[in-house]
């Protein structure tokens, strides 16, 4: 095994594969910093090229861009409150007030080495995990997937900074806007009046892009001031300063990249929960923290899951042919195209292959990271531009990344609806990131309770994983409500 992972390393450096993987760097970093597009996108771009290069340089590709979009989405979520993907949506709830208080460079220095080690931790767990995969990821079955939807539900009352109720009437809403559409039990669609927009359901990009870049825009245009007021320090020094604090919460770190590798190995949940339940986990037991007021603790914990839960996602997709997520349902076309079969052959006959593909994973996360500290400075700068001046360019990306969602006229006028209640909520107080939560976990939540239901009855409770969970839930929502306590004690 060490003499192939050694000749993995030395054909990586090839140039006739190391060409292509930092082609996919470059393309992941530009799709990454246009909010709304994501891997899917990128995915899709690459995938005709595939035919012009061999086996080993096209997955060195494909690899490449998929590494790197969860690093290069931070650029938008901090700079500008915008969730660059989906698995960087709780970045905006430290990372954007930091940016405000003209600390960008510094949440982007401190991302970036989350970012690093994370991509790190989920490539070497995916090399460690490949002969023991299989019974770990056949051990989750729907209840248990069940359950872990339950656990960031169970967490919307710790994003809404203080207000717990408001939290969950903002989950539940977000709970019943995601039943709109097919329902996934019985041949009838919800709530769809009639409008054939909505019988595949509301697109998660726009409800996102809607709750949280409208409101800020027009936020910004109303103020007509930049961003931040003033830099705290130059953007050098903060970089080096995030990067330093980065690597002192490796603890941190290291538990974020463990929840990100395990719900990225678990197909049907994606990366547009990982990044919450990291978050949520960590505001429950860190004491002290100021999170949602611009804690970097707050912008480490969802950048290090973000990036993990890529090694962890390649596991079922290589293994056993099953895709965690979009973006590795078309990564699994793309070996499909190259002659490949996912399953027992990529770590037998087409082993070299899947080492190609962990080392690129490692080397596309450092020339990501690399390429982004040298990038962070100059554009963190934009928090300091007189905001009307950015605005018309920004908007024209909003709408760009909408319309990617169905490619739909309905895609704007979604956008447009959705802005109005982030604007509301965000005006009187409400959790947009509770209603986000409950409405990506909804039709999650729906579908393995009814599997749970019609295979096991009731007696799926009594099943020991989730117990497990269900275990993990309880001592979360403890030890958030002493850390509350003692934080509201430390402040009387």
């Amino acid at each position: 095994m060490l003499d192939a992972l050694l000749l993995a390393l030395s054909d990586i450096f090839l140039l006739k594969n190391f060409l292509p993987l930092v082609l996919g760097v470059c393309l992941g970093i530009f799709i990454g910093v246009l909010p709304g597009l994501g891997g899917v996108v990128g995915f899709s771009l690459l995938l005709p090229f595939v035919f012009n290069f061999e086996a080993s340089a096209a997955i060195a590709m494909l690899i490449g861009l998929a590494a790197v979009v969860p690093t290069s989405d931070t650029f938008p979520s901090v700079l500008m409150g915008i969730p660059g993907s989906a698995g960087s949506q709780a970045t905006i709830m430290d990372g954007y007030p930091l940016a405000q208080q003209g600390e960008g460079a510094r949440a982007l220095g401190a991302a970036f080495a989350a970012s690093l080690v994370g991509g790190i931790v989920g490539a070497v767990v995916l090399m460690v995990a490949i002969p023991v995969a299989r019974p770990l990821i056949l051990m989750f079955g729907s209840p248990e997937l069940l359950m872990l939807a339950v656990l960031g539900l169970a967490m919307v009352g710790l994003l809404s900074s203080g207000m717990p109720l408001k939290g969950i009437v903002a989950g539940i809403m977000g709970l019943m806007l995601g039943t709109v559409g097919a329902a996934p039990s019985d041949p009838e669609y919800r709530f769809t009046f009639d409008l054939l927009y909505l019988y595949d359901g509301l697109p998660l990009v726009v409800v996102a892009l809607g709750l949280f870049a409208i409101p800020e825009i027009v936020d910004l245009l109303v103020r007509g001031q930049p961003i931040a007021a003033r830099p705290a320090e130059s953007s050098r020094k903060g970089i080096v300063r995030g990067v330093r604090e980065g690597f002192v919460h490796w603890r941190l770190i290291l538990r974020c990249s463990g929840i990100g590798v395990i719900i990225g190995a678990i197909p049907g949940l994606g990366g547009s929960v990982v990044d919450w339940i990291s978050y949520s986990q960590a505001k429950a037991t860190i004491r002290n923290n100021r999170f949602g007021q611009g804690d970097i603790r707050g912008v480490i914990a969802p950048e290090s899951s973000n990036n993990a839960k890529e090694g962890g996602a390649l596991l079922p997709t290589l293994l056993f042919g099953i895709p965690g997520s979009g973006s590795m349902a078309i990564l699994l076309g793309g070996l499909t195209l190259l002659g490949l079969q996912a399953g027992p052959s990529m770590v037998t006959t087409n082993l070299p292959i899947t080492l190609t593909a962990i080392w690129s994973l490692v080397i596309a996360n450092v020339l990501a990271v690399l390429i982004c500290i040298a990038l962070a400075g100059p554009i963190s700068r934009l928090c300091f531009v007189p905001f009307p001046l950015l605005a018309p360019g920004i908007l024209m990306v909003v709408l760009f990344g909408a319309y990617q969602a169905t490619r739909s006229w309905g895609d704007w006028v979604a956008l447009a609806a959705f802005g109005v209640l982030g604007w509301l909520m965000k005006r009187y107080g409400w959790s947009r990131p509770a209603l986000l939560v409950g409405f990506v976990l909804a039709p999650i939540t729906e579908r393995y309770f009814f599997i749970s239901m019609s295979r096991f009855g009731m007696e799926w409770i009594a099943r020991p994983g989730v117990i497990f969970i269900a275990i993990i839930i309880l001592l979360l929502l403890i030890s958030s409500l002493f850390v509350q306590r003692g934080s509201a004690g430390r402040t009387t």
